[in-house]
C-alpha cells in the first residue's frame, strides 16, 4: 500500500510543481518583456511580433516532441526543457539587444514545450481513467496558479530588473532538482506501435474528423493567453493604466480560471463537455466584448477579468477532456501533440493580431477579436455531431 502510493502521489505532485514553475514563467516573461518594450518606445506590432518568438520556438518542438520523447524518455526532457529556461531567463535584463531576445525567447519556447508535453503526458498515462478527468483539472489549475502569480513580479522590478528573472531562474532550477532526485527514468514504449506509426498521416486525419470540435478550444486559449499577456500590458499603458494596476489585473483572469476550473469540470461529468463548452465560450465572447466599454475602470476590469478568466480559463483541460471522451485510447497521445501544436499557432497569432489591430486600428480591438472568436467557436458547436460509437459512456449528447 505504501510503495503504491508513494508511485502514485510523489510523481504527481512533481509534475504539478514542474507545471506551476512553467506558468510562472509565462505569466512573468510575456508583460515584463512588452512593459520593457513599450517603454522604450517600440510599436505595438513590433512587440507583438517579438513576442511571438517563444510560441515559434514551442511550435518547433511540438513537431518533433514525440521523437525526442521516445529516444530520451519523460525525465531527461523535462530536465533538458528546464535547463534550457533556466539559462536563458537571468539574461533578458542583462542585453537590451532585441536580436538576442529574440533568440532567448525561442529558447524559452523551446524548454517550456519540452517540459510542458512530457509533464502533461506523463500525467495522462500514469492516472487511472477514472481519475483523469480530475487530474487534468488539477494540471489546468496548477499552471493557472502559476499563470496567475507570474505578473505580480511587476513589482519586483523597482528593486532592479534582474531580480525577477532571477528570482524565477532559482526556481526553475530547484523543481529541476527534485525532478532529478526524486523521478523515475521512463520512456513511453506504449507509443512505439510499428503499425500506428505507419500510419500516422491516416491517424491525424481520423482525429480530425472525429475530434475537431474538441481540439478548437486549445487553440482559442493559445492566442487568448498570449494575447492577454503581451497586448494587454500594452493596451493598459494606453488607456491610461499604470504598470502596478496592470501587474495586479492580469493574476484576476488567472485567478477567476482557478474558482471555476473544477466546478467546470465537475458540470461536465454531468452535463457534457461540448454544452458547458459552448456556455463558458459564448459569455466569455460577449463579456470580452464589453471589455472597451468600461475604459481605464480598475475594479470594473478586476471584476469582468476574473468572470471571464473563470468562463475561459478551463478550455485547454476542457477540450483535452472532451478529446478524451470521443476518441478512442490508443489517439490520445498524438491528440495530445496535436493540441499542444494548436496552443504554440494560436500563441504565435494572439499577440501580432492584437499588436496589428492596436497599431492600425483602435487599442479596444483587441478584445473585439478576442470575443468574436469565442463567439464563432460557439457556433460551431452547433454543426459538431461526435460520433455515438466513440463516446464514453459518461458523455452526455448534444
Amino acid at each position: 500500500m505504501e510503495i503504491q502510493q508513494k508511485r502514485l502521489i510523489s510523481p504527481v505532485f512533481i509534475l504539478i510543481m514542474v507545471v506551476i514553475v512553467a506558468g510562472l514563467s509565462q505569466g512573468l516573461l510575456l508583460p515584463v518583456l512588452s512593459i520593457f518594450m513599450e517603454e522604450r518606445g517600440i510599436s505595438s506590432s513590433v512587440n507583438g511580433l517579438h513576442a511571438a518568438a517563444l510560441y515559434v520556438g514551442s511550435f518547433g518542438m511540438s513537431l518533433v516532441a514525440v521523437k525526442v520523447l521516445e529516444r530520451i524518455g519523460f525525465k531527461k526532457l523535462i530536465l533538458w526543457g528546464m535547463v534550457l529556461v533556466t539559462v536563458a531567463l537571468p539574461i533578458f535584463p542583462l542585453i537590451s539587444n532585441l536580436e538576442v531576445w529574440f533568440v532567448l525567447r525561442l529558447l524559452v519556447g523551446i524548454g517550456d514545450n519540452a517540459l510542458h508535453f512530457a509533464s502533461q503526458l506523463w500525467m495522462l498515462l500514469i492516472t487511472p481513467p477514472h481519475q483523469r478527468g480530475k487530474n487534468i483539472s488539477i494540471y489546468g489549475m496548477s499552471y493557472g496558479i502559476g499563470f496567475s502569480i507570474g505578473p505580480l513580479a511587476i513589482k519586483l522590478l523597482p528593486y532592479g530588473r534582474l531580480v525577477p528573472f532571477l528570482l524565477l531562474a532559482i526556481l526553475f532550477a530547484l523543481v529541476a532538482l527534485l525532478v532529478y532526485l526524486k523521478m523515475p527514468d521512463t520512456v513511453p514504449d506504449k507509443m512505439n506501435e510499428g503499425q500506428e506509426q505507419a500510419t500516422g498521416q491516416r491517424k491525424v486525419a481520423r482525429i480530425y474528423r472525429l475530434a475537431w470540435f474538441a481540439l478548437i478550444p486549445s487553440l482559442l486559449y493559445g492566442y487568448m493567453e498570449a494575447a492577454m499577456n503581451s497586448n494587454f500590458p500594452i493596451y493598459g499603458l494606453r488607456t491610461g493604466l499604470t504598470a502596478g494596476q496592470i501587474s495586479t489585473l492580469l493574476p484576476f483572469f488567472g485567478i477567476g480560471g482557478l474558482i471555476l476550473q473544477l466546478p467546470l469540470g465537475y458540470l461536465s461529468d454531468r452535463y457534457g463537455r461540448k454544452i458547458i463548452l459552448m456556455i463558458a465560450g459564448s459569455l466569455g465572447g460577449l463579456l470580452f466584448l464589453f471589455v472597451p466599454l468600461i475604459g481605464n475602470h480598475y475594479f470594473g476590469l478586476m471584476l469582468i477579468f476574473m468572470v471571464t478568466g473563470g468562463l475561459v480559463g478551463s478550455f485547454f483541460s476542457l477540450g483535452l477532456a472532451y478529446a478524451a471522451d470521443i476518441l478512442p485510447r490508443h489517439l490520445l497521445p498524438t491528440a495530445n501533440v496535436i493540441a499542444s501544436i494548436h496552443f504554440n499557432l494560436g500563441s504565435i497569432v494572439g499577440p501580432n493580431f492584437g499588436g496589428i489591430a492596436m497599431h492600425f486600428g483602435s487599442a479596444g480591438l483587441l478584445f473585439v477579436l478576442l470575443g468574436l472568436f469565442y463567439l464563432l467557436f460557439t457556433i460551431a458547436g452547433f454543426a459538431f455531431r461526435p460520433e455515438s460509437g466513440n463516446k464514453s459512456a459518461n458523455m452526455k449528447m448534444v
